[in-house]
């Protein structure tokens, strides 16, 4: 029998990231996430916006995915964003004892969709989580001495992409 599950969702951050570090050095970033789905109103004939909130969570999985610091760093509340996941069956016992359950999202990747410093505008480029900013080593002198001989080299400054509308983004 065949089997998926998988979530892919944009929309924005309803409250900061909430991050809790464990004792074995393991991080998870919990967050609120709101999509809105389409429906036309029976009776006026008007498209209107249904809110969905979704919890999620973004844990540092290895050396290399450490996506609870990346949503701790660079989301915010009312930031947007495309997730992609798999849902979780969150169980637990009330204070009044009355078992409860909800539906959760376990972070798989992140793409932020607006620039760094923009909250509210929903425009910007796209930058998978996968590929973080970087700069690149200048190349060693032709000479062949030691690049530090006379003078350090300027660093090469990074441009990040520059800011595309949201009628050019591909999905």
């Amino acid at each position: 029998m065949a089997n998926l599950n998988k979530v892919m969702l944009i929309g924005r951050l309803t409250r900061d990231p909430e991050v809790r570090t464990f004792a074995s050095g393991g991080k998870v970033a919990k967050f609120g996430f709101a999509v809105n789905n389409r429906r036309k109103n029976a009776t006026t004939g008007q498209w209107e916006d249904e809110p969905v909130f979704i919890d999620v969570d973004a844990f540092n999985r290895s050396e290399t995915r450490k996506l609870a610091d990346l949503v701790e760093q660079y989301l915010k509340k009312g930031h947007q964003a495309f997730i992609e996941g798999s849902l979780v069956l969150d169980q637990w016992t009330s204070q009044d004892g009355q078992k409860r359950s909800k539906l959760k999202v376990v972070l798989d990747n992140v793409q932020f969709l607006e620039p760094r410093g923009d909250s509210g505008s929903g425009e910007g480029g796209a930058r998978p989580a996968r590929e973080p900013y970087t700069s690149r080593r200048p190349p060693a002198p032709a000479h062949g001495g030691s690049e530090f001989d006379e003078h350090p080299p300027e660093p090469e400054h990074f441009e990040p992409p520059a800011p595309r509308g949201e009628e050019e983004i591909p999905f």
